[in-house]
């Protein structure tokens, strides 16, 4: 995303970042994210597309932060996820009292990692609560700045259930470093765990309570919301794979020639031919995105039919990214099963992401 004088966002990456971003999918695959990268984040603000600007945020309407994850994505899996996940935890901020959303959404560095699956358990004590558990799969876990967890309120046997979400400091959180995945290796996904920590009243929040901001990303419905990033995050890193493989053909194009004339020719229209198939389907994706968005604003919520839609065309978008890189990646014949070799790397990033759970097709579709 590029500047103006004004600090306002003109839609692009900017140039320092993408360079090194760049420069890291460079280095060995798992490395973090180096401290220039993630600077140059928090001075673009991608930590906080969604954060109302009155907390220093960017508040960007959801079509034109699909394609600020796209774009990130294209440049690398890793690099492209952190930004969408980190940006996804702005969601956040309307939910916090007013005061403490503030405080912990306010600073340039602010940046949220945690987990929706409700492993922890809640006593209420007084002023707030005693709160332990585990919890997989935090993206960003070694550089968050607040760790947000969904917990069991434990208020004895006889009790209704209740679920509540919890904002952590990082002083309460233990990292378990058990992010091993053949896949976006880098971004940290590691496994947060607090024990008998105290959470004051003010940094327990629900999703579903009335957001205390107005802009309307915060009353869109939470699943399309992550269906909609996460699908963008494919189709990034799906014109990366593509983009890749062109330049690894012309690179093979003289070896390739004399033992097989017209491989690399034969190979680059195969290439050209699925993206164009994967442009037809971001165009898909993106209408359907802007369409129901512009409904959503206009009527102020969002039916049911067209959460539905959006679901299926981001499932969709999911399959199609996979059976494309499918019918190149044999093409490209030994050299691209070797791990240290950047389409190795792209094609697993891509199985990782469209291996989320609100990615994957319904059962029945299967």
């Amino acid at each position: 995303m590029t500047r103006s004088a004004t600090g306002t966002t003109t839609g692009t990456m900017p140039i320092s970042l993408a360079h090194a971003a760049k420069q890291y999918a460079s280095l060995p695959e798992g490395t973090s994210l180096p401290s220039e990268v993630l600077a140059g984040i928090y001075e673009a603000k991608l930590f906080k597309l969604f954060v109302p600007k009155d907390l220093n945020g960017l508040m960007l309407p959801l079509p034109d932060a699909l394609r600020v994850f796209a774009e990130a994505s294209e440049i690398d899996g890793t690099f492209g996820w952190l930004v969408t996940i980190g940006s996804g935890g702005g969601f956040f901020s309307a939910t916090l009292p007013p005061e403490e959303a503030r405080k912990q959404f306010g600073p340039a560095n602010a940046v949220v990692a945690g987990s929706g699956l409700p492993s922890g358990v809640a006593h209420p004590v007084e002023g707030g609560y005693r709160v332990s558990g585990q919890w997989k799969y935090c993206s960003g876990s070694t550089f968050a700045s607040l760790y947000t967890a969904n917990c069991r309120i434990d208020r004895g046997a006889e009790a209704e259930p209740e679920i509540r979400s919890f904002a952590f400091l990082p002083d309460q959180v233990r990292i378990i470093r058990d992010w091993n995945s053949f896949g976006l290796k880098g971004t940290d996904s590691h496994s947060m765990a607090v024990d008998d920590v105290f959470v004051p009243e003010e940094r327990t929040f629900s999703i579903m309570s009335l957001p205390n901001y107005d802009d309307p990303i915060f009353r869109y419905p939470f699943l399309p919301f992550a269906q909609t990033s996460f699908a963008a995050v494919c189709l990034g890193i799906c014109r990366h794979f593509l983009a890749e493989a062109e330049l690894f053909v012309a690179a093979k194009r003289a070896e390739w020639e004399p033992a097989k004339p017209g491989r690399a020719e034969e190979t680059k229209r195969a290439i050209s031919r699925q993206e164009a198939k994967l442009e037809a389907e971001a165009t898909k994706f993106y209408e359907t995105v802007e369409r129901t968005w512009n409904a959503f604003l206009a009527a102020g919520d969002m039916t049911e039919e067209d959460q539905a839609e959006v679901g299926t065309v981001c499932r969709q978008l999911s399959g199609s990214v996979l059976a494309y890189a499918h019918a190149i990646f044999p093409l490209l014949g030994m050299a691209v099963l070797m791990e240290d070799h950047p389409i190795n790397r792209i094609w697993r990033d891509l199985h990782t992401v469209t291996q989320h759970a609100v990615l994957v097709p319904k059962p029945e579709l299967v």
